[in-house]
């Protein structure tokens, strides 16, 4: 049942970081679903390296997934290739 948790989480922190940073890379759910996962790994890597901890609750992983999505995403974007219209 823990991956279902993961999941939900991956899905609810894409979704979110994806209205916060715009943009055209990794649209759509599945996109979203994996990007939002990744964000929690790199959320927690973060607030372990700013001495935080892991965040205990649903809440406080939500909110750190969405932190490392954000990171993710912004990261997607400067390396996905620019439109030359």
């Amino acid at each position: 049942m823990d991956w279902l948790y993961w999941i939900v989480i991956g899905f609810l922190a894409g979704a979110l970081s994806g209205a916060v940073v715009g943009g055209r890379t990794a649209r759509g759910c599945l996109p979203n679903i994996i990007v939002g996962i990744i964000g929690a790994f790199v959320g927690g890597w973060l607030a372990q390296q700013l001495g935080f901890g892991a965040g205990q609750g649903f809440i406080a992983a939500l909110i750190l997934a969405i932190v490392g999505a954000v990171v993710v995403r912004v990261l997607l974007e400067l390396v996905s290739p620019r439109d030359r219209r």
